[in-house]
């Protein structure tokens, strides 16, 4: 490729940038729109460091001045699997924010926790023992801790994870590969035992769900419903991520767990919101689409835009899209 050409392709990256950063900063403009825009710019952001990932790093930044709960904490997870540590300073903004919803400084820190950013331990290791801090943000910071320990330890360069069939970087990894296969009832029983460190239980709940994909694996089945047990856990935290891992699997067998968990009006709305989503993966599915229909005009916010951003990903479902994003086309090398 000569210079003049790289020059023009360059420029149009940045042109795009440009206009995915109008919409996603924009009021005016529909929140299923402006998600679709997040998660294109995540798409850029996650590339190899260069004034690109990073002009992409702030347009999502940008749009931290939203009123929107729910888009900031959305924010703040696509920040985190950036894996560019361009991200932390926008984050570490948003985490020591006290006037900042809790669900939103809960992502920021779950999200330093998958960048592995050693300079936030302080921050977070006093925050957990805040007593004035949310629960939720407390929790987070507990396990965000672990996770940088954990990624910077000798122990994890001798352990052997099982491969992933997702690409994201979660809060906790899987437990490690052992000679015998893992059991779920014990993965089932770490995961419900409340007297364990919170980083271990997700642990066990990313085992298991490495066990239900794909969907038509033997254990699949089994391990949604260990997976569902932990809706009755008392922390929100862990609730909540038991509906996003549900979000990930997309297997029919959630489906009730969910509906469920959506339908209680006494539920934490950080765990209602994530239920939606959820549902919204699963859109190909009969009656899920009018299950999420009746929740648009729910009396929480954040959980009447997740369905709007649920039932656009249900569509995207359907319309078989191969990315819900609006992928800029690569520069060429």
């Amino acid at each position: 490729m000569d210079q003049a050409s790289s020059n023009t392709a360059s420029s149009n990256v940045e042109s795009t940038i440009s206009a995915l950063r109008k919409d996603l900063t924009s009021e005016d403009v529909p929140l299923a729109r402006r998600f679709r825009a997040l998660f294109s710019l995540k798409h850029v952001a996650s590339q190899s460091p260069g004034p690109q990932a990073t002009d992409a790093i702030e347009a999502i930044a940008a749009a931290f001045a939203s009123p929107s709960a729910l888009l900031k904490h959305e924010l703040a997870y696509c920040l985190g699997q950036t894996r560019n540590l361009y991200s932390v300073p926008f984050l570490r903004a948003v985490l020591e924010n006290k006037s900042e919803d809790a669900m939103c400084r809960h992502e920021a820190a779950e999200a330093l926790g998958a960048l592995g950013d050693l300079s936030s331990l302080e921050i977070m290791k006093q925050m957990k023992d805040d007593a004035n801090e949310p629960v939720v943000v407390r929790e987070t910071c507990d396990i965000a801790i672990d996770r940088i320990q954990w990624a910077h330890s000798q122990g994890r360069q001798d352990e052997t994870l099982k491969p992933s069939d997702f690409s994201s970087i979660d809060p906790a990894p899987p437990m490690p590969l052992s000679t015998q296969t893992p059991s779920i009832p014990e993965l089932q029983k770490t995961l419900l035992d409340s007297s364990l460190p919170l980083f271990k239980r997700y642990r066990a709940m990313f085992a298991l769900r490495d066990l239900a994909s794909p969907p038509d694996l033997p254990t699949a089945e089994a391990a949604v419903h260990a997976l569902a047990s932990g809706f009755v856990d008392s922390s929100a935290l862990f609730r909540h991520e038991v509906a996003f891992v549900f979000g990930q699997l997309s297997h029919p067998a959630s489906i009730p767990a969910l509906v469920s968990v959506l339908e209680n009006r006494k539920e934490e709305s950080m765990v209602r919101h994530e239920a939606a989503e959820a549902l919204g993966s699963l859109g190909e599915e009969p009656g899920v689409e009018d299950i999420l229909r009746n929740f648009l005009d729910d009396p929480e916010q954040v959980v009447r835009e997740s369905v709007i951003v649920a039932l656009d990903m249900a569509e995207y479902e359907k319309n078989g899209e191969m990315e819900y994003a609006i992928v800029p086309e690569p520069v060429a090398a």
